[in-house]
């Protein structure tokens, strides 16, 4: 499917002629789930890239405008939702921009200051109301739920890796991970806290974005940026921030071994740059393990 500009048009001039007049292009940073595209000035089109992600239109206008009204930050809040057609066979929707810029580490003023304060977003998101939330499943990849379900996955990348990496050493981080269970109620978790959902501006946390794989249950999973974003202090007071005991911060490492894993695995022969990343993020895991 050819997802570009010209559908785009087309999609908004038949179904919200009002902005049919608007300048549409794609956003600098499209990510892999949805492709994005500038609505005028104020806004944006959001549109899933394949079958798999078509569910998470409904739940993303159903639960964000919930969740707002309780966070301090501004997040990705849908003005519209959009029908399929002949030329494009999912629900799509428009969204209101929100101003800032993807998080580097090269624009952060403060990498402390910047781990305290996105720990204490996800607190505040923890902390709302989850009795109704959707639990983790297939709808976001299982986010939030038991990180069991990516053993057999976890284990070949292991094996077909063994090579390169400490093969026991990883099997050891991986079980530890796998050796608690959230007992506690099913809280909120974001899904994917990574650097292309989150933005800064002058410097500091602005506003997240991307709540497509939202659900309720094990927070850890949203905490897999401490390996594969933060260096070895500012991991630490994103952790304090969090809140995270040590079983719940194992089952979070376990969350960032597994997709540095598989991600590896997967591009070490097609795309270098990926693959390097990957390698990267495994021996900080390795070596904050053995610290």
């Amino acid at each position: 499917m050819n997802m570009n500009v010209e559908l785009v048009q087309h999609l908004i001039k038949e179904q919200f002629p009002e902005w049919s007049h608007l300048k549409i292009k794609p956003v600098k940073k499209s990510g892999h789930d949805n492709r994005t595209f500038h609505l005028g000035e104020n806004m944006s089109v959001r549109m899933p890239s394949a079958e798999g992600y078509a569910p998470q239109v409904e739940k993303e206008h159903r639960w964000p405008p919930f969740l707002s009204k309780h966070l301090s930050l501004p997040i990705s809040i849908p003005l519209a939702k959009g029908k399929p057609n002949k030329d494009y066979p999912y629900a799509w929707s428009i969204y209101k921009w929100l101003e800032g810029e993807t998080v580097t580490r090269e624009n952060i003023v403060d990498q402390k200051q910047f781990a305290k304060d996105l720990g204490g977003f996800l607190v505040e998101l923890q902390s709302i109301d989850a009795k109704e939330g959707p639990i983790a499943g297939v709808h976001n990849f299982y986010r939030g739920g038991d990180l069991a379900v990516y053993d057999e996955e976890s284990r070949k990348a292991i094996e077909n890796n063994k090579e390169i990496f400490n093969e026991h050493l990883l099997k050891e981080i991986w079980q530890l991970s796998l050796d608690s269970k959230w007992t506690k109620e099913p809280v909120w978790l974001h899904g994917d806290v990574a650097p292309g959902n989150i933005l800064v501006k002058d410097g500091k946390l602005c506003a997240i974005i991307d709540f497509g794989v939202l659900g309720v249950g094990d927070p850890s999973c949203d905490a897999a940026m401490a390996w594969t974003f933060f260096d070895d202090s500012s991991r630490e007071i994103f952790k304090r921030a969090l809140k995270m005991d040590e079983e719940t911060w194992n089952r979070a490492r376990g969350w960032a071994l597994w997709k540095a894993l598989i991600t590896y695995d997967d591009k070490k022969d097609s795309n270098q740059t990926i693959a390097e990343e990957s390698c990267r993020i495994i021996k900080i895991i390795i070596d904050e393990y053995k610290s």
